[in-house]
């Protein structure tokens, strides 16, 4: 069973390597700018002029200021680029693990050996998080350097609290596994949790301004991520309820991959 997870992460090592490098130097270069506009009651004044749906789904609420730390990094990095990111990386791996290996008639070789199926999905799952687990460390690690640097003005349980919320996020590789076992296509099983991403991104950025859109936030993935997060804080409630879906996704994952054959129609 390590052999699996060893593989799992193995296989991929260069891979997410570049995944990481690429993620560090984004928000380097994010926090480099942070001190031309740091303060700058202009820039904030310019951003109040914006409309409500711009504002709204950049994340900019009525008390948060662009040109402090936390604001600024709530909305250049928290609400769109990286869980974007995240989620990229891990649907892209959910959705190789399972169906993509069956596609290539690899995963018939793994479940051929003397251990269960429940193991097999349970290490690459166990695989899939250890890589979020990574660019969580990556993006800690990276904020905290810079704010050594350039005074961020951080709290670093918010900025904890924040990276986790992505990273439950990012859990959708795990409903891409989902998807992969049932239907046995790779094209379905990234384009389904790409959908429900994009559309949880969508009802968090209107339900404030569409009150329609008001009951459904509940079914978004990023509401419960939560926004603002540096600024106004982490709702712990809401992580673990995103948590506990997850594991909800993985369990429904790992009972369908051992009542089906492989390579059926």
């Amino acid at each position: 069973m390590p052999e699996l997870l060893r593989r799992a992460v193995g296989d991929r090592a260069h891979t997410l390597g570049g995944w990481l490098i690429g993620i560090a130097a984004y928000i380097a270069l994010i926090v480099a700018v942070f001190p031309s506009i740091h303060g700058s009651k202009q820039f904030d004044d310019l951003l109040k002029q914006y409309p409500d749906v711009l504002k709204s789904f950049l994340g900019i609420g009525d008390t948060l200021s662009i040109t402090s730390g936390p604001g600024f990094l709530d909305t250049e990095l928290f609400s769109l680029m990286l869980p974007l990111l995240a989620l990229v990386l891990a649907i892209g791996v959910g959705a190789a693990t399972i169906a993509g290996e069956e596609e290539q008639g690899l995963l018939e070789l793994v479940v051929s050996a003397p251990v269960s199926r429940r193991a097999v999905i349970g290490w690459k799952a166990a695989g899939l998080l250890v890589e979020i687990l990574a660019v969580a460390v990556v993006i800690v690690v990276t904020l905290l350097i810079g704010d050594a640097l350039v005074d961020l003005g951080l709290d670093t349980g918010r900025l904890v609290g924040a990276t986790a919320g992505i990273c439950l996020l990012a859990l959708h590789g795990w409903l891409a596994m989902l998807v992969g076992a049932a239907t046995r296509h790779r094209s379905y099983a990234i384009g389904v949790p790409a959908a429900v991403a994009a559309v949880g991104y969508l009802i968090a950025g209107l339900y404030s301004i569409a009150d329609w859109l008001d009951p459904f936030r509940y079914l978004s993935g990023f509401y419960y991520a939560g926004r603002g997060a540096l600024t106004s804080g982490v709702d712990w409630g809401h992580l673990a309820v995103l948590g506990g879906c997850s594991l909800v996704v993985l369990v429904a994952a790992v009972a369908v991959f051992e009542r089906r054959d492989l390579g059926g129609a």
